[in-house]
C-alpha cells in the first residue's frame, strides 16, 4: 500500500461538479492499494498518517501530528501511486490491486483513521475526481506499507 502525504491549508474533491469531500489544515492523502495488501498494511499506513509530526509546534519545529492540531484528513483513491515508472515513457500498474480488494482496503484505512479519532473525507472509489489544494510548505511525504522507499 503507498500514500502521497500532503500536508494542507485545505482542499477539497469534486466528482461532476459536486464537492464529495473537503477539508481545512490538516492532511490530503492519495492512496493506493497493492495486490495482497492485508491488515499489516492497512495499519502500518493508518498509523503513519495518523501519527506523522509533519504540522509545526510553537517553536517552529514540526513535531506535532493532525491528531495534535485537530486538522482532518481527505483520502483520496488513487491507484495511481502503484505506478512504476522505471522503464520506457509509460507507467505500469501491473502492481496496483483490482478494484474489487482495492476498494475495501481503501475504506479500511479511512475506517482505521478515524478509530484513531481524525475526522476523515474521502473521494470516490472509481470516478474521475477534481482535487483542489493548498500545500502548507510545502510538505510532501511518501509512504510504502512494504517499506520498499
Amino acid at each position: 500500500m503507498r500514500a502521497v502525504v500532503q500536508r494542507v491549508s485545505r482542499a477539497r474533491v469534486t466528482v461532476a461538479g459536486e464537492c464529495v469531500g473537503s477539508i481545512d489544515a490538516g492532511l490530503l492523502v492519495y492512496l493506493g492499494a497493492a495486490d495482497g495488501d492485508g491488515p499489516t498494511d492497512i495499519a502500518y499506513i493508518a498509523e503513519k498518517v495518523a501519527g506523522l509530526r509533519i504540522f509545526q509546534d510553537g517553536e517552529g519545529k514540526m513535531n506535532l501530528s493532525v491528531r495534535d492540531i485537530g486538522g482532518k484528513v481527505l483520502v483520496v483513491p488513487a491507484f495511481t501511486t502503484m505506478a512504476d515508472a522505471r522503464q520506457g515513457r509509460r507507467p505500469a500498474f501491473i502492481k496496483a490491486a483490482r478494484p474489487e480488494s482495492a476498494e475495501p482496503a481503501f475504506r479500511a484505512v479511512v475506517d482505521a483513521l478515524a478509530a484513531r479519532g481524525l475526522t476523515v473525507e474521502t473521494g470516490r472509489f472509481r470516478e474521475s475526481m477534481a482535487v483542489e489544494s493548498e500545500n502548507a510548505g510545502p510538505i510532501c511525504i511518501l509512504l510504502d506499507s512494504a517499506k520498499l522507499f
